[in-house]
């Protein structure tokens, strides 16, 4: 190997940092995503009230990722999620000693989550708006692979059972040590050198700074006028409101077709995040191999075809395995996405265009689970919502696949 080649293969200490800010503050927000349902069911069994915790952190991507996506290409991105980090720690120690001394009722945690929530549509669009200035543009796929895989651990592993044991040691034990993450987290981007602010764009009548409006506008433009950015933002919405819609009463169709019960529910959704990890690991190789464009038409004929699967069979093993696949697919498609977009979009724009791209992605979310539920009432199928889902994916297939040929960058 030479010297020159070794230097490509590193990724460099700030790197390291951020990574490893990233596992650490994954790793909390995991813990509190456990404990917050746990806490809201030991105040009241109203399932309205475990449900508004639940979307309180979810509702600032609905409304404020634009907003937050501009603010990002405004600021220094590195004094930003320092700045967030620390804010979110002592919102979350907050948390921790108003349930230590009994006085934390759940207006009090949904607003807790709330502005946690707040803070990482920040936090999140800001480092992810840095990361091209970290690592080298041919290291994308690399650095992305790690950032995910770590997410998949921390967040989806390690954090589940952690933060369930340190309920059971104490109440306010979990956002104690979410609190510490952020701490940690901050410290660790805090050391990163100073890399310059993106420089403003003109005014057309010559001022300094547009409105947080014309901002806005101008990222939804940046996006929407590159054909494949605008291909993949519409295929994230489509995939997740068919995705979410079919998967909104899951729990139930695991019980009734597949005759599941808890824990093999459980074993289950593990299938997607063991497939998921592997995703994490294949993605640089596979586009090495295969390149982006292919990588991506063969996600969509995945989404398709899990959706297919699992409204024909009634063997777990198939849908695990269905879902394991999906798993992998998930994680490939995540990293070229974030990747391409990292490269084709100027620096001064990447805040705005990952927050118009959240939207989509979360907006989607959103409208699939609400009609997914409704679908399966109204038909009284259970499969109803994965056919339905099919049908849609099929059609969204068609539509882009030649958009996705130039799908390099």
């Amino acid at each position: 190997m030479t010297a020159v080649t070794a230097r490509q293969s590193r990724l460099g200490p700030d790197f390291a940092r951020l990574w490893t800010a990233n596992a650490v503050s994954n790793l909390g927000d995991g813990v509190t995503m456990v404990a917050g349902p746990l806490l809201v069911a030991s105040i009241t069994d109203d399932p309205a009230a475990v449900a508004a915790a639940a979307l309180a952190p979810q509702l600032p991507w609905l409304l404020l990722a634009l907003v937050s996506g501009a603010l990002v290409d405004r600021l220094d991105r590195r004094r930003l999620v320092v700045t967030v980090n620390l804010a979110r720690g002592a919102v979350l120690g907050a948390l921790a000693v108003a349930v230590l001394t009994g006085v934390a009722g759940v207006p009090l945690i949904c607003l807790a989550f709330f502005l946690t929530g707040v803070g990482e549509t920040l936090a999140d669009t800001a480092s992810a708006a840095l990361l091209p200035s970290v690592v080298p543009a041919e290291q994308l796929e690399r650095a992305n692979s790690r950032l995910f895989a770590t997410f998949v651990l921390g967040n989806q592993f390690a954090a589940k059972p952690l933060g369930a044991y340190l309920f059971v040691l104490g109440t306010a034990l979990p956002f104690a040590v979410d609190a510490a993450t952020f701490g940690l987290a901050a410290l660790l981007v805090a050391l990163l050198r100073w890399r310059p602010v993106p420089p403003a764009e003109p005014t057309p009548d010559g001022g300094a700074r547009r409105s947080l409006r014309a901002d806005v506008a101008a990222g939804l433009h940046a996006l929407w006028s590159v054909p494949v950015l605008r291909a993949l933002a519409i295929c994230i919405a489509v995939m997740n409101v068919a995705f979410c819609a079919a998967f909104a009463a899951f729990v139930l169709y695991a019980r009734q077709r597949l005759g599941l019960g808890d824990v093999g529910y459980g074993v289950l959704l593990t299938a997607s995040a063991l497939g998921g990890l592997a995703g994490t690991a294949l993605a640089t190789r596979l586009r090495a191999r295969f390149g982006t464009p292919a990588l991506l038409r063969a996600g969509l004929l995945v989404e398709v075809g899990l959706q297919l699967v699992l409204a024909t069979t009634r063997q777990p093993w198939v849908a695990g395995a269905a879902l394991a696949v999906w798993g992998v697919h998930t994680m490939v498609w995540g990293v070229l996405v974030v990747s391409l977009r990292q490269r084709l979009v100027p620096d001064r724009l990447r805040g705005r265009v990952a927050g118009v791209y959240a939207l989509a992605d979360l907006g989607g979310a959103a409208v699939g689970t609400a009609l997914g539920g409704l679908l399966a009432q109204t038909t009284g199928a259970i499969t109803a919502p994965f056919w339905a889902a099919a049908g849609a994916l099929t059609v969204l297939t068609v539509a882009v696949w030649r958009r996705l040929a130039v799908a390099s960058g």
